[in-house]
C-alpha cells in the first residue's frame, strides 16, 4: 500500500473513532425521566390507554388498578407510561420505598399505624345516610385521626331544634352539610333560622348527593334531568335504564368512588370546610 493510501485509511479510521453526533439539537429527543413505581402512583399505559394506580411492582412488571377496581399487569418498558401527560419510564422502587399508599382517599398524607383519636365533642351532621356513607368513603381515615364523628339526619325540617338539643359550644362545635342549599330553597330558609358562632352550615348545589359523584366515574355522560314532581332518585334510575331499586343503585355509584378525584369540587370544598371548623383549636 502506498504511503498516500495508508494515510487516507488512517484518516478514515480516525474519523470513525471520533464519529461526532451531527444531529441538530432541535431534532434530538429529550431524555425520558425514570420514575419509581411507588404504590398509589397514578399513571397511564401508553399503548393501551389504561389508567390506574400502582398496586404491585415486581421484577420487570407493574400492576395497575383502575377506578373500577380492574387490575392489569404491564411490562416496565422504556417510555411505556404517561405521568400527568409526560412520557416516563417506570422503574422498581428502592428497597426503602413505602410499601403502602402514601395518601388517603381524600388526598391527605397517610399516617401508617396511626390510632384513631378519642372522639371529639364536636360533630359533623350530614343530611341522609348516603351522604354519610360517601363522606366515610373518602374522608374516613382523616376523620378517625382527627376524632370527628359523622352522624346523619333524616332531614333538616327540625334543624333548629336539633341544634338547640346539641347545645354547641366553643369546645363542641357543630358542622352541618345540607343538600341543595341554594338561594330561595326550603333548605336555605331553614338554615337561616340557626345562628351561632359555634355552628357552621354549608351545602352543595345538588338535589341529592348522588350528583356530587362525577358522571365519568360512574360511567355515564351526565346525570339525567328529572321532571319536577318525580322522585329524583327513581327518575334517575328510569332515565339510565337501571332497575328501580335506589338502594342498589346507590351501592353501584358508591363502588365507583375511590378517591376525592371522583367527586365534584362543590362537595369537596364544603366537607373540608366542616372538618376544619370542628377541629379548630
Amino acid at each position: 500500500m502506498s504511503w498516500h493510501g495508508a494515510s487516507e485509511c488512517h484518516n478514515v479510521a480516525r474519523m470513525r473513532s471520533y464519529n461526532p453526533d451531527l444531529t441538530p439539537p432541535w431534532k434530538k429527543s429529550a431524555p425520558v425521566p425514570e420514575v419509581p413505581a411507588d404504590l398509589d402512583l397514578v399513571v397511564e399505559e401508553v399503548a393501551t390507554g389504561f389508567c390506574g394506580a400502582v398496586v404491585r411492582c415486581e421484577a420487570g412488571t407493574v400492576t395497575l388498578e383502575d377506578r373500577f377496581g380492574k387490575h392489569r399487569v404491564f411490562p416496565m418498558e422504556p417510555r411505556g407510561f404517561l405521568l400527568e401527560g409526560r412520557v416516563v419510564t417506570l422503574v422498581r422502587p428502592s428497597a426503602g420505598a413505602p410499601v403502602r399508599p402514601t395518601r388517603t382517599a381524600s388526598g391527605s398524607i397517610a399516617v401508617p399505624g396511626a390510632r384513631a383519636r378519642v372522639a371529639r365533642a364536636g360533630r359533623v351532621y350530614v343530611e341522609g345516610r348516603h351522604d354519610a356513607e360517601l363522606v366515610e368513603r373518602v374522608w374516613g381515615d382523616d376523620l378517625r385521626i382527627e376524632g370527628v364523628v359523622v352522624e346523619y339526619l333524616e332531614g333538616i325540617d327540625d334543624l333548629p331544634a336539633i341544634v338547640a338539643e346539641f347545645a354547641p359550644a366553643p369546645d363542641a362545635r357543630l358542622g352541618i352539610l345540607v343538600d341543595h342549599l341554594v338561594e330561595g330553597s326550603k333548605e336555605s330558609r331553614i338554615a337561616s333560622q340557626v345562628s351561632s358562632p359555634d355552628v357552621l352550615i354549608v351545602g352543595h348545589p345538588y338535589i341529592d348527593v348522588w350528583e356530587a359523584v362525577k358522571p365519568s366515574s360512574v360511567g355515564i355522560p351526565a346525570w339525567p334531568v328529572v321532571p319536577h314532581g318525580q322522585d329524583w332518585k327513581t327518575g334517575v334510575c328510569r332515565a339510565l335504564g337501571w332497575p328501580e331499586n335506589t338502594g342498589a343503585a346507590w351501592q353501584h355509584i358508591l363502588s365507583r368512588v375511590r378517591t376525592y378525584k371522583d367527586l365534584e369540587p362543590a362537595l369537596l370544598g364544603r366537607v373540608e370546610e366542616l372538618i376544619d371548623f370542628v377541629t379548630a383549636p
